[in-house]
């Protein structure tokens, strides 16, 4: 048996929530007040829009192109996939993501704990400022799982360049709501 790992506070990062018509989805959370950031695609064919407070996010996510799609393997977590089996179930909650300073360390001492045996995975993209101005943004992922709770995805999210990806502007929601305080 694994030694337990030690457990280190952690803020939540972001919830990954599934839906079949991003469009609307977006259009719906805009109705309640909030502000929706632009459409942003993924190359293993998922597109999210996200509603950013400080310091956490909500991740509004569907499948964008379903051929681009990577079958999960041993050692590999398919994000794709997940989201895409996930939507078949319904829509709603489907991860629930952690703040990580080190990805690849989470990584390992997940692998020690058992609950995780997956590849790291990291990625970046461009993003848009308010202004237009293009900014580089980038992860680094760590997967966990737990095999009594195949349907939960739970990770946590590395940001190399956390200057370009919070943006006081897109925090500020016409409803008031400043922060994402838990998840239930």
């Amino acid at each position: 048996m694994p030694e337990a790992v030690t457990a280190t506070p952690r803020g939540l990062d972001h919830l990954v929530i599934g839906v079949h018509d991003l469009d609307a989805a977006g259009a719906l959370y805009e109705r309640l007040g909030f502000r929706v950031g632009a459409r942003n695609r993924h190359p293993w064919g998922t597109e999210n829009r996200i509603v950013q407070f400080p310091g956490s996010f909500l991740e509004l996510i569907s499948v964008g192109d379903v051929g681009a799609i990577e079958e999960p393997r041993p050692g590999r977590f398919s994000f794709g996939a997940f989201v895409r089996d996930a939507l078949a179930r319904g829509e709603g909650m489907s991860m629930l993501v952690l703040e990580s300073l080190d990805a690849k360390a989470d990584n390992r001492a997940f692998a020690a704990a058992g609950i995780g045996a997956y590849e790291p995975f990291s990625f970046e993209r461009w993003a848009k400022r308010p202004s237009g101005e293009e900014v580089r943004v980038a992860f680094s992922l760590a997967f966990a799982d737990d095999p009594e709770a195949p349907e939960c995805g739970f990770f946590v999210c590395e940001q190399h360049e956390p200057q370009n990806f919070w943006n006081p502007e897109f925090q500020r929601h016409d409803n008031g709501v400043t922060a994402l305080s838990a998840a239930i």
